[in-house]
């Protein structure tokens, strides 16, 4: 079977599903890519600690050319509803991404009910200044950090990234930031319940969030920003639920409309919430084409 052909057929797996999040069928459909997937070129650390607790480890993912100057790195932070996901699953994020020239650095966080917000962004932070003081014996360039993530991973890079509270202390604004399906208003999450089709009570939200709903809008990124402007990108998948479609639109419009940033926008076409990420560095590169062709323009 040719790319096109498997292209095509997971194509119409991905639109006869429809815009729903399940991630043992997504990963079914992936599996025999992501084993082939491609790996040369790129030698890997695992299992740095960059903080005491048994999640707060992360995995590096090197480059192995040569290169005259110092290389930028991309931190990228995995998803899983606030409450699951673990950084080997993005391995596929670490081999692209070191293969394209990146120091690329795939960090675990602490998970709700255990950790509650702010945990996950803290723990963003923590690893972009593990980067930052590491940069040079990485072969990077510690003024060319990238702060990227995906769904709840997207949710805890925006607020280490544009809250200022919750940025690693004394450093500057990343290089860039990419935030692709993410939650960056949990109070909106939760007035719209039915219009979202979200359960009651939320076993994801209200898992990391909590359940005191008075205190949504301070925990709700859209709410807090107050952070010079830098360059972002704001992504979501054609075949997302609708609150992911509305989550961006709304990041948007607010960086846009009230906080002074000129972000870059894009739509991953004939994608889910999962498949986008699934597909990066097997037969599609859609999304990590459209994260670089971005990063190359900051």
């Amino acid at each position: 079977m040719n790319d096109s052909q498997t292209r095509a057929d997971l194509d119409a797996l991905i639109r006869a599903a429809g815009a729903v999040i399940d991630p043992p069928r997504v990963k079914g459909w992936y599996a025999p890519y992501r084993d082939a997937q491609p790996t040369d070129g790129v030698a890997v650390r695992r299992d740095i600690a960059y903080g005491s607790d048994e999640r707060q480890k992360l995995d590096v993912y090197l480059p192995t050319s040569p290169s005259d100057t110092p290389r930028p790195v991309l931190v990228f932070v995995h998803g899983g509803g606030f409450i699951r996901g673990n950084r080997s699953e993005r391995a596929n994020v670490g081999w692209r991404f070191a293969r394209a020239g990146f120091v690329t650095v795939l960090p675990s966080y602490r998970l709700g009910p255990a950790h509650r917000w702010p945990a996950g962004a803290q723990d963003v932070a923590a690893t972009w200044a593990w980067a930052h003081a590491n940069a040079a014996a990485l072969g990077a360039d510690p003024a060319r950090i990238v702060i990227a993530g995906e769904s709840a991973g997207a949710a805890h890079a925006a607020a280490a990234t544009l809250i200022a509270r919750l940025r690693p202390a004394g450093l500057a604004a990343p290089k860039a930031a990419i935030f692709i399906s993410g939650v960056y208003n949990v109070h909106l999450e939760k007035r719209a319940r039915r219009q979202f089709k979200v359960a009651t009570p939320d076993p994801r939200n209200e898992a990391y969030f909590g359940d005191d709903f008075d205190r949504y809008p301070e925990m709700s990124t859209v709410e807090q920003i107050d952070v010079p402007a830098f360059p972002v990108l704001v992504t979501w998948a054609e075949l997302d639920p609708p609150q992911m479609h509305v989550q961006a639109g709304e990041l948007f419009a607010r960086l846009t409309t009230q906080y002074g940033f000129d972000p870059d926008l894009a739509v991953i076409p004939a994608h889910n919430h999962l498949s986008q990420l699934e597909a990066i560095n097997t037969v599609d590169d859609v999304l990590a084409s459209a994260m670089l062709d971005f990063l190359n323009r900051v």
